[in-house]
């Protein structure tokens, strides 16, 4: 069934604490039409209206309005923020007050991503009755002291829940996750006479078993079976369903890579004006020699952040831009055939007599140009990277250190990627606004499975999944 049919059947949502529009995409891509987005920051509002036209948007703090003032819709999808909550055992939420490393100054309305309530869901669905409700946070949010009554609120409402928890990389009943770990979750709630999601069909990522020989719909295992919500690998695992077997699979996941633009140069180490930290040489050096390959470098100043590969997914993206990418030297075979490139870590090809071969090249300055592949870690052998197409040389040099290493941050296109916004989706703002907005952000994979869900239980919706779940 195509798009344009779904929205005819997939009804219509509210979106209370839309930000710059990830939880709008994700119900867009599901069919799912939003007519109504709330948000308190008008620069994200614009960024909302400037890629949902026909929605109705309103720029108010949504702890502050009437609900009486907005038309009521078949689903409604919130992301209250917790901020102003006590947490379970004193835990205290951290502030946002890392440096903005943009230079630029955050407009006061920024300050916070919203000041509003997880009460205030309880309002609008106490007037509006909506036929099924999600409301997304932090996972930590489940701690929160008065859980018990937030929830003995929707069930006087006559609301029926489940609480979801699902990292984003695994989002992927109706298509691809997002290139990024990212754990959240999901309060999905629908009104007592209405049917039930198949939650089996739409959290259940399929992965390989490799006991079984076959692809299988993995199964949620938590560790601690008096805890059943938290994150992924700390509270639960993926396991086979098949009774005789139970062994850990591992769901498909994308790697960061595919959110890297390539083409952007870095700059070596001990070409930088201003000396990276400390904190950040040491995890380049760890990583450098745990990895030999690119590798995403938390800049920020917490303790227990270390650098990771860009095969594997994105660490969460915040609303601070705290990450940066550095990259190790390849060396670049410069005849054709089925010449590529490899790591410097690895053997030469061949010396053939008819001349050099071979150049060195810092990686800022190599650029891969083909038009059906990202690039890959060169550390592996040969055979595994000969879907590579060519990569040009652009300058060469010996590299002898790590501060020959290429670094450089991310770029706002690359966190938008990184939560999986369309190529296409508009961004208004300074850099550091851009980031903050994505870093916000809902993951559209995972509000489109989820509004998906909701809408086949509610309304029969038909859905054919694609992608990495297929």
């Amino acid at each position: 069934m195509t798009l344009t049919k779904l929205r005819t059947l997939a009804g219509d949502t509210t979106d209370g604490f839309a930000g710059a529009g990830g939880s709008s995409e994700g119900a867009r891509q599901a069919g799912v039409v939003v007519r109504t987005a709330l948000n308190h920051w008008r620069l994200a509002v614009d960024v909302h209206q400037a890629n949902h036209p026909n929605t109705v948007h309103e720029c108010a703090d949504i702890s502050q309005v009437d609900p009486r003032r907005y038309p009521t819709t078949t689903f409604a999808w919130f992301s209250p923020s917790c901020t102003n909550h006590s947490i379970a055992q004193g835990k205290k939420r951290h502030q946002d007050a890392t440096p903005d490393l943009f230079g630029e100054v955050l407009p006061d309305e920024a300050a916070e991503r919203s000041r509003a309530t997880m009460w205030d869901v309880i309002r609008f669905a106490e007037f509006h009755e909506y036929r099924a409700i999600i409301v997304e946070n932090v996972v930590d949010a489940r701690e929160w002291i008065l859980w018990p009554a937030w929830i003995a609120a929707f069930q006087a409402l006559k609301y029926n829940f489940r609480v979801v928890c699902m990292n984003s990389m695994h989002a992927t009943a109706l298509g691809d996750g997002a290139p990024q770990s990212r754990d959240r979750m999901y309060v999905v709630l629908w009104r007592e006479g209405e049917r039930a999601p198949d939650f089996d069909k739409w959290i259940r990522p399929l992965a390989y078993c490799a006991h079984c020989d076959k692809t299988v719909r993995a199964v949620q295992a938590w560790k601690n079976l008096q805890r059943r919500y938290g994150k992924y690998k700390t509270q639960y695992v993926w396991r086979c369903p098949t009774t005789r077997c139970h062994a850990e699979v591992f769901p498909a996941v994308r790697p960061a890579a595919d959110a890297i633009n390539w083409a952007l140069p870095a700059t070596r180490i001990s070409d930088r004006k201003k000396p990276l930290a400390d904190k950040t040489m040491k995890r380049i050096r760890d990583g450098f020699a745990a990895y030999s390959k690119p590798l995403m470098v938390p800049v920020e100043g917490r303790e227990g952040k270390v650098a990771r590969p860009t095969d594997l997914p994105m660490r969460t993206c915040t609303a601070r831009n705290e990450t940066g990418i550095a990259v190790p030297p390849y060396m670049v075979e410069l005849r054709g055939g089925s010449s590529s490139h490899r790591a410097v870590t690895d053997p030469l090809a061949t010396v053939c007599a008819s001349g050099n071969h071979h150049g060195l090249a810092v990686p800022d300055l190599v650029v891969p140009y083909y038009g059906n592949a990202n690039a890959r870690p060169a550390t592996e052998p040969i055979p595994t990277v000969t879907t590579v197409d060519r990569h040009g040389l652009l300058a060469g040099g010996v590299v002898s250190s790590v501060e020959d290493l290429g670094f450089r941050m991310l770029e706002p296109p690359e966190y938008a990627a990184a939560m999986e916004f369309p190529g296409d989706y508009i961004w208004l703002g300074s850099k550091r606004e851009r980031v903050r907005m994505a870093g916000n952000a809902v993951t559209p994979p995972a509000a489109r499975d989820l509004f998906a869900c909701i809408a086949e239980a509610i309304l029969g919706a038909s859905y054919e999944p694609i992608g990495l779940a297929a």
